[in-house]
């Protein structure tokens, strides 16, 4: 009798593991497929941020009602020391993660500026843990956007991974 009730234990705990992955999955999926169609209409007007304060294009994700969560300054080439990049991620690390471990395209837009990101925010980094606030968007406000790329739209599982 305690075998039996031990592998019926077994089971069902391995079908609610199985359906938790499986309602992460679909989460992802569902924001992915909220967030994707919003940058997608927001590519063919990049270029009209060019040259402009990094203050305008967020507040044309915020009228997108798109919101960033955390953010990583990056070198404009590699191997560097100068901060030119600065990759906006638009979900939560545990959604994040679900995108990676299953292999789908994590969408980002990734921002290049025409100078170099001020050393400042190594420590404004260190004191939000690389989340994005009010302080981190005034700190980039007056910065001018050289180039912005979105990253990982084409789709949760395409495995076309052109950067537009």
């Amino acid at each position: 009798m305690k075998a039996i009730f031990f592998k019926i234990s077994i089971i069902i705990s391995l079908l609610f593991t199985l359906s938790c992955k499986s309602q992460t999955v679909n989460n992802y999926i569902t924001f992915y497929n909220n967030l994707v169609p919003k940058l997608n209409t927001m590519v063919p007007n990049k270029t009209q941020y060019y040259n402009k304060n990094f203050s305008n294009f967020y507040n044309y994700l915020q009228s997108k009602s798109i919101d960033i969560t955390f953010f990583m300054c990056s070198p404009r080439v590699i191997p560097g020391t100068q901060y030119y990049v600065i990759d906006l991620r638009l979900m939560e690390n545990r959604i994040w993660s679900v995108g990676i471990d299953n292999h789908f395209q994590v969408p980002f837009i990734s921002i290049t500026f025409q100078n170099e990101i001020p050393s400042q925010i190594d420590q404004l980094s260190i004191q939000s843990q690389g989340r994005w606030n009010a302080t981190i968007a005034q700190f980039f406000a007056n910065m001018k956007i050289e180039k912005i790329e979105f990253v990982g739209i084409n789709g949760y599982n395409n495995p076309d991974r052109t950067i537009k």
